[in-house]
């Protein structure tokens, strides 16, 4: 699988304004994101996943992207499970803190996606939800 490198652009004193957003139940990502694309104008798309190199395990993150032309920014729906973890070596401690699966937000395991946008200032209003699919989507301040 071919990675691409995928960085979060912040200021060092700017805070970063993520999209949390927790499904109502349980769907495959292709299903999810058919529905994304059949009330939205603009259409997602799978783009190279999001990879994490960890001690003993490669984490890879599934994401999606769209285009909003009316306003100009690109939106990324980033998982915030891993969908596939690699092991580079074998566990020799008693207490690893890696494991199958890894989080993103590892306090927050109850969400599913996490949405980032190119521009600073954020509105995640201009996404219309599927309605029996998805909760409203929670603002999230993250700091440098």
């Amino acid at each position: 699988m071919k990675t691409q490198k995928f960085t979060l652009e912040i200021d060092e004193d700017d805070d970063l304004t993520l999209g949390l957003v927790r499904l109502i139940k349980d769907v495959p990502d292709y299903e999810l994101f058919h529905h994304f694309n059949m009330l939205n104008p603009f259409k997602f798309n799978r783009i190279a996943d999001l990879v994490y190199h960890g001690k003993y395990y490669d984490y890879y993150f599934p994401r999606f992207e769209a285009f909003h032309h009316d306003t100009q920014i690109c939106i990324h729906f980033i998982a915030n499970q891993s969908s596939e973890s690699f092991q580079k070596k074998i566990t020799t401690e008693l207490f690893n803190k890696e494991g199958d699966t890894k989080y993103l937000l590892d306090h927050f395991p109850d969400v599913n996606y996490l949405i980032k946008t190119s521009e600073p200032f954020v509105d995640f209003s201009v996404i219309l939800l599927p309605e029996n699919l998805v909760f409203q989507i929670q603002d999230f301040e993250l700091s440098p």
